[in-house]
Order: structure tokens, then C-alpha cells, then sequence
């Protein structure tokens, strides 16, 4: 026994076959064809005048601001921008340490240029405060080693060497 056409059975118009079938990729072949110009269009528009570089740095900003991340780039820029605010010397014997609670912390390696920072102070403030615009820094704390006189030396030096026990 013969089985009819497929057609038959899910009756479906023979003449409108091709017709169904042929919009179908004609609509494919089209959409594919508008992304192909508008593909060669951006390639041919990239980098002319009129393209706008700003909206991709405000774009950034955006998604910075709502991650929170502002507070911690701001911190990189001065940590980057050190020498050029405190110059070159300085710069290379003290370091930017973080902002807890609108307190900048500024490290030193030795108490004398903890020292010599903490002169700097006013006029520190004022560089620090115009590069970090927009957060709240309320105070600048400079931490370094404490100095310690011949009395902690000796005992330091009683307990390397005499093996000093506490009781």
C-alpha cells in the first residue's frame, strides 16, 4: 500500500510551497545583507571626526560610580601622581597608604622625613584635595618609624645579646 504525499497528508497547497519557502530566505538573505553594509559602514566611520570619544569615557564613569569604584581609582591616581605632587625625593621615601573614614594616611621610612611631610601638611592638603575632587578627605595623617632614644637602644641591645628574659 502507497502512502500519499507529504502535502496530501498535512494538506498544505503545493503552489504555495515555494512561495512560503522562498520569503522565508528572501527575509534571511535581506537581514543578513543589512548587516553586512552597516558592518562595512562602521569599518569606513571608525576614527573620522564626528564620532564622539566622550561617551565612552562617561560610560565608564557610570558603571564606576555604581560599583563604587571611584573611591578606589581616585586613590590609584594619587598613588600614581605622588612624585609629581610631592616631588621626586619625597616621593621616593614616603608612600600613599589608604582613606579610612575621610582620614589619608601618608607612610614615611624614616621620622625625619615623617618630619619633613608634616610641614608640608598645609600646602599638601591643598594638592591632594584639588587631584582627589569629589571625595571627602578630612584630615592627613603622616606615620613612619618611631625615633627611639639610647634607653630603648640599650635595652633593645640587652636583649639581642644577653638573652634577656622577662619575668
Amino acid at each position: 500500500m502507497s502512502e500519499p504525499p507529504i502535502a496530501v497528508t498535512l494538506k498544505l497547497d503545493e503552489r504555495a510551497l515555494p512561495a512560503e519557502e522562498f520569503e522565508h530566505v528572501s527575509a534571511r538573505a535581506g537581514l543578513i545583507a543589512e548587516r553586512r553594509v552597516k558592518r562595512e559602514e562602521a569599518l569606513e566611520n571608525f576614527g573620522k571626526p564626528g564620532r564622539d570619544e566622550v561617551a565612552f569615557g562617561s560610560l565608564f564613569a557610570g558603571i564606576a560610580k555604581r560599583a563604587g569604584w571611584v573611591h578606589h581609582m581616585k586613590l590609584a591616581q594619587l598613588r600614581h601622581d605622588w612624585a609629581s605632587i610631592v616631588g621626586d625625593v619625597i616621593a621616593r621615601n614616603t608612600w600613599v597608604g589608604a582613606i579610612d573614614n575621610g582620614v589619608l594616611t601618608i607612610h614615611a621610612k624614616s621620622p625625619s622625613w615623617t618630619t619633613q611631610l608634616t610641614f608640608m601638611l598645609p600646602e599638601l592638603r591643598e594638592k591632594v584635595l584639588e587631584r582627589l575632587n569629589g571625595l571627602d578627605i578630612r584630615d592627613i595623617r603622616v606615620t613612619g618609624p618611631q625615633a627611639h632614644g639610647p634607653a630603648t637602644r640599650r635595652k633593645q641591645y640587652v636583649r639581642q645579646n644577653m638573652h634577656y628574659r622577662p619575668q
